[in-house]
């Protein structure tokens, strides 16, 4: 009840209201005959945008905490390292980074015939696999510095009330220092994933077919610019949106951040 009060705020309805008169004025004033044809492609590109964006969020935060770890107590022949990669990966553009690993390793793995005759050379032939490593590497450089932070949040009493208690590193680890460095870092999370999202476009420039991409083909095919770009915003919009409001109903379920 209190949320439906805060959405039907006057200036909330103004804005509504707003966005959809904009949709129906570009509904019945712009071209929209080409739809019809690029959908299935379109739907095929958003597929692509949405399972590289799990797959990279996710493994990218599990490279992040073993990163985080190291530089907030780890000895300083991993915290080294850890930070190196941390501060190249977020002193770098992500442009540059998909680039060097598509044309670089790219080029580098043909060199190699013991390569070429295995089973993964179906696979690194392909764009994709360059694009889901770039992406995770780059999450992961950006997530390590907020976990490493979020690590040396946590208050060392509890962990040393757990070490006297003789509770083993890993379970304290898994039961309250990790939850508990999570739950500091939701919002961040979340606008990380959004950052994210809207990071994958820079995977077309190696020809894999995301959303993006396809809007470029349309764009290319038909030499209609505004159409295509327009609902490309919407559908980045959209899922933006969807992340949004995943992340902040989990905030309200962890306890503490209510």
């Amino acid at each position: 009840m209190i949320r439906l009060r805060a959405l039907m705020q006057p200036h909330r309805i103004v804005m509504m209201l707003v966005f959809a008169a904009f949709l129906i004025w570009c509904g019945f004033t712009m071209r929209w005959d080409w739809l019809p044809k690029y959908l299935p492609l379109a739907i095929e590109g958003l597929w692509t945008t949405i399972w590289i964006l799990v797959v990279t969020t996710l493994l990218g935060f599990l490279l992040a905490i073993p990163l985080g770890l190291a530089q907030a107590v780890g000895p300083w022949y991993l915290a080294l390292p850890a930070r190196v990669f941390c501060t190249v990966i977020r002193g770098t553009p992500l442009l540059l980074q998909i680039w060097l690993l598509y044309y670089g390793l790219g080029s580098l793995f043909p060199q190699f015939p013991w390569i070429r005759s295995s089973e993964l050379w179906p696979y690194l032939r392909q764009a994709w696999p360059y694009a889901v490593l770039a992406l995770t590497l780059s999450y992961a450089g950006y997530e390590g510095e907020v976990m490493r932070g979020a690590f040396s949040s946590v208050a060392r009493g509890q962990l040393e009330a757990a070490k006297s208690f003789g509770m083993p590193r890993l379970t304290m680890f898994r039961r309250i220092w990790l939850p508990q460095a999570v739950r500091n870092v939701l919002p961040t999370l979340g606008g990380e994933t959004i950052l994210q999202l809207k990071a994958t476009p820079l995977i077309a420039t190696i020809t894999v077919m995301d959303i993006y991409a396809v809007s470029s083909r349309v764009r290319s095919d038909t030499f209609i610019v505004y159409e295509p770009l327009l609902l490309l915003a919407l559908v980045y919009m959209v899922i933006a949106g969807i992340i949004g409001f995943a992340f902040n109903h989990v905030e309200r379920q962890v306890p503490g951040r209510r």
